[in-house]
Formats: C-alpha cells, structure tokens, sequence
C-alpha cells in the first residue's frame, strides 16, 4: 500500500491514540501493555508491508537508550547499593546459564547447529528492562525484589549482546579468537560502567550550572546526555546500554535542578518510544509465519520459563540472602521484552540461514512470556507474601516554572520519623533568610505555610532555596534529632 505524507502522519497519530487507549485497558486486566502494541502492530501487518529490520533495529536501540535512562533516574542508590551483588550475578552467570539450558533445547528442537541453537539461547537470556520496569512500576512488591528485578534488567544487555555478536562472529568465521572476546566482554563491561559514572558526573555539573533561557530545554539536555553516553561509549567499543543506564542512576540520585521536568518528560516520552517500539516490532512479524512454529514456540517458552531461568537464578544467587520463594519469584518476574526481539534483527541483517526462524520464535517466546508471566506476578506476589499492598505515590507535584534566569530552585523534601524538624513549628526552626518553605503536603491536603504550622514525620515539603544550596537544605531538614542516652537511677 502505497502512503502519502499525509497518510503516514495521520496514521502516526492513530497508532499513538491506540497506543494510550491500549495501555489503559491492559492495566485494568492485568496484562502487560507490550502485548496490546505488538498486537496492533501484528494488526497493522495485514494493511503494511514492512520488513526493514535495520530500520527496526536502529529505532529499538534508540527507544532502549530513552527507556533505561527513565528506568535508571527513577532508581534510588540506597536501596540499590545492598542488592549489587544479587543482581550482577543474575545478570552474567544467570543469563550465561539461561543462555547454555535453552541453547541446547533449541539445538534439538528447532533442529539447529550447535552455534545457532546457543545464539537463540543468548538472544532470549536476558531479561528486558522496558518490561520489568513497565510491569513493576505501578506495584508495591517488596522492596528488595523489585530493586534486584529491576538492576538486573538494567545490567543484563552486555551480556545478552556480546554473547549474540559473539555467536554470530562463530558461525560467520569459526576461527575467531575466543579468548580475545572473552577480554572483549570484560572491556565493554569496565568500559561502559566507568564511561557512564563519567558522563554522569558531567551531566549534573552542565545541568546545574548552565543558565538556559526556557525550563522545557533542560529535559532536552538531560536526554542528549543519556544518547551522548551511549554514541561515545559504543564508539569505544564499550557496552552503551550499561553505560545509559550508570549515567541515569548517577543522575537519579544527584541534586539536578528542574527534577520534575525532566522526569515527567523522560516518563511521557519513555512511554511513546515504548508504544511505537513495539508497534514497529509487531509490524515486522508476518502473523501467518508464526502456525508454522506455535509448538516449538510454546516449548521453548515454557522451557524458559519453568527450567533455563529458575536454574540460571537458583545458581546464580546460591548462598544469597534469599528465600526460596523470593527465588521463585525472581525467577518468574524475569520478563522478556524488547530487547531478545532487537537482539534477534541481528542474524537477519548478518544473513544467517535460519535467521527468519530464529526471529519468529523469539517473537513467540517473548509474547507468551509477557502474556502468562506479566498477568500472574501480581497473584504470585500476594501467594508469597512478597506484596505490601497498594503502592504509595506522592498525591501532589509542585513545580517552579521558569522564571528567568534565577538563581532560585524548588526542592521536594520528605520529613522522616526522626528528623530534627519533626513535630516543631515553622517559627522556630531557625531558618537562613534565603530558605523559604512554599508548601507542605500532609496525606491529600496541601497546607499553606504559616508560622504556627507545625511540621509532622511524613509531611512532603517544598522548599524554595538558591542554586548550589541543595545539600545545605538537606542537611537542614533530614539530620535525625539526636537521643540523650538514658542512665539508670539503680
């Protein structure tokens, strides 16, 4: 079918409408929104020729970059920190023997070589991060867990990657030098976590200092570091995606000006590079190849889901602080997603023989994955007593809209149990004259500050207080008040 300019905005526009209305209906029932996309892509491959899966792997790379450094600016380092270990170890070992078990399955049941059942093993070892953090991000799973889950699709890619370009090289030139990509591998990971640290650090020194005439720039600027990152690490021959994602935690967690701004964009946008991610990848499925590979599909799915990664998580957090059912969990909450799907473009653009079959089976396994694993994680969840509920989420956001090139920032500020300022009043806090507390949030009401309002554990603050004095504030408002140990009179 042959479009005009006019048509393909207009259908653009449709597939965004459809995009939100789908997203809607799948949290209602519970299913992962990935699936309604890829759907309405597979929809749209009977009225839209589309095969181009340079095209698609370009775009996939692209809405990877944008999803991880939402992802990893929305990760706070003090609950990342103690599940470091778990969730690196999940990330190698576990994909390395996720990739070995389904590797081998594959070998026999898609009868290919040894190289190429190992390569559709390493495309579909990983999990992905657009699906976990999608499915996680709106339930209140315990807090561990859903960090572990959430670091290990962050930092599983290089893995997935250097095992899918490796196995390729293989079977293109079986004479290729192991152990010069075994060095490889350890380069792209050093390379790309120290290249992401680094950028980091720029980005925050460049987004605080820089005085840009309109606030809606920053999120621009914030983002062009998140694709810098990537471009200058791959360049190198680093592992970009981990380098995104480093660089977004960095960020994350520094004191950056325009926060909401540059979050409530990253999220709108991570959202649209989600549904026309997956849109496209549907398109480039021909729903009447995939009868022909329903059972070995189904197969490997379940293989994967009841076998190749249980094992690859039992083993890779043996010895762990873990329980046996946070372990079963761990391992039936690892979604497969986008990533496998774009790792499978590359054996169609190396023009591998079974290229074709490799990708539509990796389809399958990642759409049932998605469909039975994402529906059932909240029910498991609850059986385990992993869930704590509803999720909590700020009833309010207050943003300082640009006001010129000031010098003056808003902060959000959370009063914990034992602050200092907990359960004192505004007047005697004492506080420096360029420090001003604009509004405080209590459960739903948002109070107006006066001089007898008292400040309570739980309140949100919003302060407005000059560049440069993030810490300060800081300091001010979260010190503990200290405890006058008490003597016995015996």
């Amino acid at each position: 079918m042959d479009f005009s300019t006019d048509h393909v905005i207009f259908l653009f526009s449709i597939l965004l409408v459809l995009g939100v209305i789908t997203a809607k209906f799948s949290s209602r029932l519970g299913v992962p929104s990935l699936v309604f996309f890829v759907v309405v892509g597979m929809v749209l491959n009977h009225f839209i020729y589309f095969d181009n899966a340079y095209l698609t792997q370009l775009f996939g790379i692209l809405a990877l970059i944008i999803i991880l450094f939402d992802g990893g600016t929305q990760t706070k380092w003090t609950h990342m920190r103690p599940i470091l270990k778990p969730a690196l170890s999940l990330a190698t070992i576990g994909v390395l023997f996720t990739t070995l078990i389904i590797g081998v399955c594959a070998k026999y049941i898609l009868h290919l070589t040894w190289l190429e059942g190992l390569l559709f093993g390493a495309i579909v070892g990983s999990t992905d991060a657009a699906a976990v953090f999608a499915v996680l991000g709106n339930k209140n799973i315990k807090r561990r867990i859903t960090s572990t889950l959430e670091a290990e699709s962050g930092s599983n890619d290089p893995m997935a990657i250097f095992l899918t370009i490796s196995l390729i090289a293989l079977i293109q030139t079986p004479e290729s030098s192991v152990t010069g990509m075994i060095l490889s591998f350890f380069w792209q990971m050093g390379f790309g976590l120290v290249m992401g640290v680094l950028l980091g650090v720029v980005a925050v020194w460049t987004i605080n200092k820089i005085n840009l005439d309109s606030s809606g720039l920053y999120p621009v600027l914030a983002l062009s570091f998140a694709v810098l990152t990537y471009g200058m690490t791959t360049w190198f021959h680093g592992s970009g995606l981990l380098a995104v994602y480093a660089m977004a935690v960095y960020t994350g967690n520094a004191d950056i000006t325009y926060r909401h701004s540059i979050s409530r964009f990253n999220e709108g946008l991570s959202w649209m590079m989600q549904i026309l991610m997956f849109i496209l990848l549907g398109l480039l499925v021909f729903p009447k190849e995939l009868p022909d590979i329903a059972w070995q599909g189904l197969v490997l799915s379940v293989l994967l889901m009841f076998a190749a990664r249980p094992v690859g998580v039992f083993i890779s957090t043996f010895s762990m602080s873990f329980t046996f059912k946070e372990k079963i969990f761990i391992s039936w909450a690892g979604l497969r997603g986008a990533v496998p799907i774009v790792l499978a473009t590359y054996p169609l653009l190396a023009g591998l023989p079974n290229a074709q079959l490799i990708f539509d089976v990796v389809f399958f396994v990642v759409l049932t994955s998605a469909l039975i694993q994402g529906s059932t994680i909240s029910p498991l969840a609850r059986a385990f007593g992993l869930s704590q509920g509803e999720k909590i989420t700020v009833p309010h956001t207050l943003e300082l809209i640009s006001i010129g090139k000031t010098n003056t920032d808003m902060m959000e500020v959370r009063i914990q149990q034992h602050a200092a300022v907990a359960d004192k009043i505004i007047m005697n806090l004492d506080l420096p004259d360029e420090i001003l507390i604009a509004a405080v949030i209590r459960g739903e009401k948002l109070l107006t500050p006066k001089g007898d309002t008292e400040i309570k554990a739980g309140d949100i603050l919003y302060i407005m207080a000059p560049k440069g004095k993030h810490k300060n504030v800081k300091r001010l408002f979260t010190v503990e008040e200290k405890h006058e140990p008490q003597h016995s009179t015996t």
